[in-house]
């Protein structure tokens, strides 16, 4: 008990004691918080550094394959004189990287089907030119960045041109087509081959190749800064033909019906930059036909309408929906097929196409008969005979 003076107050030793007892609790008590905080950061330190340790440990047990697709950029220099027009700007290396007046050669100012997606691409890539031009990676490289277009390739014919705008160079700069299911950004940190890595699409590289299924195939030569690439996807034949400054490579893919497909670009290089500068649809009919036979018989015309004569109204409506069908060679002597086999959607044997020299481009096989076996009705090879003839 605290001893109380007269005055019933507690005396000055008493309040010593009490003051130091305060003051020892408060001690205690900021000691004890002071602990705790240690050991809070102390795990929170633990924590961060078991993180780091797992990253580090997932990023060294990646397999080959992600190692090899992972590998730095090609120092490949860019690709030159393969431009197809003749404008110094095509062919200097360095025109992409600056401020530079862009050659517009060979660029179709019309309505264009589809453009580029700006909700359906990866980070690294920007639009411009009403979304017509696309550019990666502005400023630096750390993976392959990819676009689609605006437009699913329904039925019909579909034809597009893409226009190499920048050097041509790195790991890999590619056009093709693709699903809805390809991932965009599956190589967000890897320099790789996108289009073409899985069954889902199919990718023309700048070196030549031709990928599907991540099978790569010889070809092409290669293109470069100024080059530009034409595909054509026939749906109602299933097939993807290559041009390259308006000559046509060849077929590139078959079996492409029935597909949900949708154009496609990829580039692991920086500051690169591509251009479609021509997307026209038409459906598969009878004057589309007549336009593909009629090229085919006059392969070196520039204007093949105005050569045959034809009425000013007619002309003007061939140009206006089939220009393009005019604006490309065909291969010399039909639609020969590459030097490599073609990469098929499907694992199942192609039929031998018909190369015959008075068949069109479109003269590819019939789907399978679904007829049996000892059937008398024609089979497949009778109607291919009998369409060649017909066309």
């Amino acid at each position: 008990m605290l001893r109380r003076g007269r005055s019933g107050r507690p005396r000055p030793s008493a309040l010593s004691e009490t003051q130091h007892t305060m003051d020892s609790r408060m001690i205690d008590s900021m000691m004890s918080i002071s602990a705790e905080a240690e050991e809070w950061e102390s795990q929170t330190t633990t924590q961060i550094s078991d993180v780091e340790v797992e990253v580090d440990h997932l990023t060294n047990s990646q397999t080959t394959s992600e190692l090899t697709e992972a590998a730095a950029p090609s120092s490949l220099a860019p690709v030159l004189g393969e431009s197809f027009c003749q404008c110094a700007c095509a062919d200097d290396p360095n025109a992409g990287f600056g401020i530079s007046t862009e050659c517009l050669c060979g660029e179709d100012e019309d309505d264009f089907d589809w453009v580029w997606d700006e909700r359906l691409k990866s980070s690294g890539a920007f639009l411009s030119c009403d979304e017509r031009k696309v550019s990666f990676h502005s400023d630096y490289s750390c993976g392959t960045a990819a676009i689609r277009g605006t437009r699913e390739l329904t039925e019909g014919q579909h034809f597009w041109e893409i226009k190499m705008t920048s050097p041509v160079y790195g790991t890999d700069m590619m056009v093709g087509i693709g699903t809805a299911e390809v991932n965009l950004e599956k190589f967000k940190y890897n320099f790789g081959s996108l289009l073409g890595h899985d069954e889902d699409s199919w990718g023309l590289s700048y070196t030549g190749l031709f990928q599907h299924k991540g099978e790569k195939v010889n070809f092409s030569s290669r293109f470069g800064q100024g080059s530009i690439i034409g595909l054509h996807l026939d749906t109602w034949h299933g097939t993807l033909t290559i041009y390259k400054n308006r000559h046509c490579v060849g077929v590139a893919a078959t079996r492409l019906q029935n597909k949900k497909l949708y154009p496609m670009l990829c580039s692991t290089a920086a500051k690169s930059s591509m251009k479609v500068i021509r997307a026209c649809y038409t459906p598969t009919s009878l004057q589309y036909l007549c336009c593909t036979r009629l090229r085919k018989i006059l392969p070196t015309s520039a204007d093949v309408p105005s050569v045959l004569e034809l009425p000013p109204g007619l002309c003007s409506l061939l140009r206006r929906r089939l220009g393009w069908v005019f604006s490309v060679t065909p291969a010399e002597g039909g639609a020969s097929p590459p030097s490599e086999p073609v990469l098929s959607a499907y694992p199942s044997p192609v039929p031998e196409a018909c190369f015959e020299s008075s068949c069109s481009l479109l003269c590819t096989p019939m789907p399978p008969s679904s007829s049996d076996d000892n059937d008398d009705s024609p089979g497949p090879e009778d109607h291919q005979s009998k369409r060649c003839r017909w066309i």
